[in-house]
């Protein structure tokens, strides 16, 4: 029993890797019936030694073709798309909440209102559109004049940020992305100066972006430090 638990348990995490990185939350019904599926057919030869272990891994593979095949038409076949998943519906527009939009959804008006807190609006008036996309997520469009200010409103120029690299973790280099930085000792001697640390073995995590912003948290402390250091490596990433 042992030894079929970890056949189809590497067996099942192959096939969901294959399968794609979205979270059950922002699955496609068709998407969500598979993984379902999967993990009833997973769980018989693991606890049934009566069942010979093939007839768990071939249905699992055999789901996993269909997925394939379903994706690959759901590309294809704009109709095919449109009866797998559906399409985006809007729940509520310039003219209000469209409650017989609702109903074909199956869903209430508190399902609505704990969505759209979910998106930081808590009043209705604020909205311009609202949109349940076909994953069940809701999408809002807020009315102009209570649309947070962006510095392009405002004309403010600033320089572009990159994804902030992993420097030190759990108090061990990160050597590629280092080479990449082209950072030295001495920038890292000046970090840990400022951040009132002995060496990187202190470090839980020091992340640093291109504009040369540091991120350091020390082991055992309850509080991080950031700063900026001269830095001009940043058109690297």
């Amino acid at each position: 029993m042992l030894i079929r638990s970890i056949i189809i348990y590497l067996c099942v995490l192959v096939v969901i890797r294959l399968m794609g990185k979205r979270q059950v939350g922002e699955m496609q019904p068709f998407e969500f019936v598979i993984t379902l599926i999967i993990a009833d057919l997973a769980c018989i030869p693991m606890a049934e030694l009566s069942v010979p272990i093939v007839h768990g891994i071939v249905p699992i593979l055999t789901l996993l073709i269909l997925h394939f095949f379903i994706c690959f038409f759901a590309r294809k076949v704009q109709f095919v798309r449109y009866l797998l998943t559906g399409k985006p519906a809007v729940v509520i527009s310039p003219k209000g909440i469209d409650y017989k939009e609702l109903k074909e959804l199956n869903m209430t008006l508190d399902d609505l209102l704990e969505l759209l807190r979910g998106c930081d609006v808590f009043k209705v008036s604020d909205v311009a559109y609202a949109i349940i996309e076909t994953n069940g997520n809701l999408c809002v469009i807020k009315k102009s004049m209570v649309e947070t200010v962006t510095r392009e409103d405002l004309k403010v120029k600033v320089s572009q940020s990159a994804l902030p690299l992993n420097i030190i973790m759990d108090g061990t280099r990160v050597e590629n992305n280092i080479k990449l930085t082209g950072i030295d000792d001495s920038f890292f001697n000046e970090c840990f100066k400022r951040a009132g640390l002995k060496n990187e073995k202190e470090v839980v995590l020091m992340t640093l972006d291109n504009n040369g912003e540091v991120f350091i948290q020390g082991k055992g402390k309850d509080s991080y430090e950031t700063f900026t250091m001269d830095f001009s490596g940043g058109d690297k990433w």
